[in-house]
């Protein structure tokens, strides 16, 4: 009786991932037929099978392909790190850009398009990134000044720091047209125009970035007892935060280079999946694979439908999906607890 009790929340687990990987596919695929030109369900199958010189192989393979996947990738990769931001600093309303990493990438791709002259997406990709991973770095040392850097520290450093710089890219967007235009579009968060060379850049980025949060999950169940609580365990809090870190710099700072700062899904995705799997970050980590490219896909297709044949960037359409449901889904906790 105990060992099938103890087997089903396995079961129910091993169940919604599958549910919920079904939903992806069936999301990728919609994301194949629907645009500007639509294509029914089966043309863009078949236009993804054929891989050949009709109209629909070449919008599927050209466009929508390489646009689905970015999604999916980065849609995880925020996700994953909203799971670790969250977990380090023992704070469920926690989102990735608390340390930083887009107000640095923000910055980079101004100063990028104000003294290079750099407009395109491709051009200010390593800017961005650059941007990202050297303000993160800067939240680090700053909050090390004082000595060990806690999860209070990290976060007023990574707000101190991410004022900062916005103020300085919003006093050169105020007087340079130009970077503002660039600007404007790139800060929304947007999946348009991307192509399979942009998410070939970003991909070993990604990769590294997952792996290491993945391998995180036994340590940020610790870190999210306490600090006197996980160095009593043997935990490494040290080298424990520099690994979340890395994996927090690389996730987002690669996101965001690649699609801008889409908001939301970083905090979101582990809020409802906290409320709904429990605590324990391991399952979390796993889930927030699916459910991160699932709000992500669906922001995207959506924003592709309500202003056709115009678009609505993703970055605009998380916020409008992301703050509802997290709103419901906190109040329903609420009166559940009550």
């Amino acid at each position: 009786m105990f060992r099938a009790s103890g087997l089903r929340p396995l079961a129910l687990d091993a169940g919604a991932l599958c549910g919920g990987i079904g939903v992806l596919v069936a999301l990728c695929l919609l994301s194949l037929a629907v645009g500007s030109r639509p294509l029914g369900l089966a043309e863009a199958w078949e236009g993804l099978r054929a891989h050949d010189n009709t109209v629909a192989s070449l919008i599927v393979w050209r466009l929508r392909l390489p646009r689905t996947a970015l999604a999916v990738v980065t849609g995880a990769a925020l996700a994953e790190a909203g799971v670790v931001m969250q977990a380090l600093t023992r704070n469920p309303l926690a989102e990735p850009g608390i340390l930083g990493v887009n107000a640095g990438a923000s910055l980079a791709v101004v100063l990028s398009v104000w003294l290079g002259g750099i407009t395109t997406v491709s051009g200010y990709l390593w800017f961005a990134f650059a941007g990202a991973a050297l303000a993160a770095a800067l939240v680090q040392l700053m909050a090390r000044r004082s000595g060990e850097a806690g999860p209070a520290r990290l976060v007023l450093a990574g707000i101190a720091l991410g004022a900062s710089l916005n103020a300085i890219t919003g006093t050169i967007t105020m007087y340079d047209t130009s970077a503002f235009d660039s600007y404007r579009f790139w800060v929304v968060g947007a999946l348009e125009g991307r192509d399979a060379t942009l998410l070939a850049w970003v991909a070993p980025f990604l990769a590294v970035g997952l792996a290491l949060a993945l391998a995180s999950g036994h340590t940020l169940n610790v870190l999210t007892l306490g600090e006197e609580q996980a160095a009593a365990l043997g935990a490494r809090l040290g080298r424990a935060r520099m690994l979340a870190l890395a994996a927090i710099t690389l996730l987002c700072g690669a996101s965001t280079a690649a699609v801008g700062p889409i908001s939301f899904i970083g905090l979101v995705v582990p809020h409802v999946l906290r409320l709904v799997l429990g605590a324990d970050q391991r399952r979390l980590l796993a889930a927030s694979l699916v459910a991160g490219p699932i709000l992500l896909l669906a922001a995207d297709i959506v924003g592709r439908l309500v202003i056709r044949p115009d678009e609505l960037e993703a970055g605009v359409v998380t916020a409008f999906i992301g703050g509802p449901v997290l709103l419901v889904m906190v109040l329903r906790r609420g009166e559940t607890a009550g």
